[in-house]
């Protein structure tokens, strides 16, 4: 089974080349590079809650400090971290 990553399981199309990419912009997971592998993902795929300006419940997000308590509540963390086990990286 292939991990998805953030911009696949939440469906927001914000990956480059994605149909909203001109409409909203490149998800900032999606060009994250420097968190390339964390939990398995691509790009910040499955890392995006330290990724301030995420695309989350239609809205932007803010900094990791502010947005994270919504990230702990998220369905994608909660399978990201399920998946992962022990060795989750958060």
């Amino acid at each position: 089974m292939a991990k998805k990553n953030c911009w696949e399981h939440k469906k927001c199309e914000r990956e480059v080349r994605g149909p909203k990419e001109k409409e909203l912009g490149v998800c900032p997971a999606a060009t994250n590079f420097s968190k390339n592998g964390r939990n398995g993902g691509k790009a910040a795929g499955r890392y995006c809650w330290k990724v301030a300006e995420t695309l989350c419940g239609d809205k932007v997000q803010g900094t990791f400090a502010e947005k994270l308590p919504d990230c702990f509540q998220c369905d994608f963390f909660k399978l990201v971290r399920s998946e992962e086990g022990a060795d989750f990286r958060s």
